[in-house]
C-alpha cells in the first residue's frame, strides 16, 4: 500500500473533543501533493495520527454552508 501524504495547510477550527482526547477539526488539508481541500476529522494532539473523516471541495462547502443556515437549529 502507498504512503498517504498529507499537510495541514491552515487549521480553521476546532468542532469538539472525543472521549479519547483527539479533537474534531475542521482544517485545510494537501493529500499527496494535491490542491488542499477542506477536511473534517478526528485528529490526536500531534496531529501524526487521524481518525476518518470528510473532504469537501470549495463549491461543496459553499453548499453545505448554505443547508446549514437553513437549519433551524
Amino acid at each position: 500500500m502507498a504512503e498517504l501524504k498529507y499537510e495541514i495547510t491552515e487549521k480553521l477550527g476546532e468542532l469538539g473533543e472525543t472521549g479519547n482526547g483527539w479533537k474534531k477539526e475542521l482544517n485545510m488539508v494537501s493529500w499527496n501533493e494535491r490542491e488542499p481541500v477542506f477536511d473534517i476529522r478526528t485528529w490526536n494532539e500531534g496531529h501524526d495520527r487521524m481518525g476518518k473523516g470528510i473532504t469537501f471541495t470549495r463549491d461543496e462547502i459553499k453548499t453545505l454552508k448554505d443547508l446549514l443556515n437553513e437549519l433551524d437549529v
